[in-house]
């Protein structure tokens, strides 16, 4: 596994884990750090060992967003370096949004601006109850820019995000939970505990039936009622292609044979009857 600047790479259990790993800068995300992180998510998602990824921070803070003075300051000297970053940005979030494994966001402390724009495109959001959020930007006479804006309306109501994007003020994981920024908090100190017990029990899914589940989720929010329709009956075909049959011919006869319950289990964890 490679080795990077800015981040902490390890799997276990069939977990990946990513920690931004800038604790000096409280993980302020500087260009370094986003040209690593399209590189530390290609090596998760090609990895067949690793079936959930895990993104986290290090020290007592997930991310403030960009780093203010490598990424804005230094850079805006050189419009093309700066367009690069901001691409390298875009991509690893695009990466996070589509990745055919389930992710989950460990937010540990501080999340703001940049940082909360990663949380919106993970698949889950488990925060710890000591966590703050915010987009402070209108504060220092900018506005949430670079997906910051466009990520808390996928998840968020329009008067939430306003509330955020206009008054620029912090909000704890309580009400980030009740504005739906997040799923849930825990004390920090059963954080990890919490996101790997939630790994465990999305690793006993079937992975093709969780990645088309996943790419007819978004595509369905884009989609009117009768496209959306079509585009899951094309899915459920690629999925039985995938499967090459199995959620027909084990998914639904263990049902029919009363081995499991789908409100209880999944399919995969029920053994095949000896005959």
């Amino acid at each position: 596994m490679t080795t990077y600047d800015t981040l902490l790479l390890r799997i276990e259990e069939e977990i990946g884990f990513i920690t931004l790993n800038r604790p000096e800068k409280r993980n302020a995300m500087n260009p370094r750090l986003h040209k690593e992180m399209n590189g530390a998510l290609d090596e998760m998602i090609e990895d067949d060992s690793v079936r959930v990824i895990i993104l986290t921070g290090s020290g007592d803070s997930f991310s403030p967003g960009n780093d203010l003075k490598e990424f804005f300051a230094e850079q805006m000297e050189s419009p093309l370096q700066f367009r690069r970053a901001s691409l390298n940005f875009a991509h690893w979030r695009e990466k996070l949004r589509t990745s055919p494994k389930p992710t989950i966001c460990a937010v540990n402390g501080w999340c703001l601006g940049g940082g909360i724009s990663v949380i919106c495109v993970a698949d889950f959001v488990i925060a710890a109850e000591e966590a703050k959020f915010g987009l402070p930007e209108i504060n220092f006479g900018m506005f949430p820019a670079g997906g910051a804006t466009k990520g808390p309306l996928e998840v968020m109501s329009p008067r939430d995000v306003l509330d955020l994007a206009l008054t620029g003020r912090n909000i704890d994981a309580a009400e980030a939970a009740r504005m739906r920024l997040i799923n849930r908090s825990v004390p920090r100190a059963k954080l990890m505990d919490e996101c790997i017990a939630l790994a465990r029990e999305l690793k006993k899914k079937d992975p093709i039936a969780l990645m088309i589940a996943k790419e007819a989720f978004w595509r369905d929010k884009e989609l009117n009622y009768p496209a959306a329709v079509d585009f899951e009956a094309g899915k459920v075909r690629e999925l039985n292609f995938l499967q090459k049959g199995q959620w027909v011919s084990d998914g639904i006869r263990k049902f029919l044979d009363k081995q499991y319950k789908p409100s209880e289990s999944s399919f995969t964890q029920v053994p095949d009857k000896k005959d």
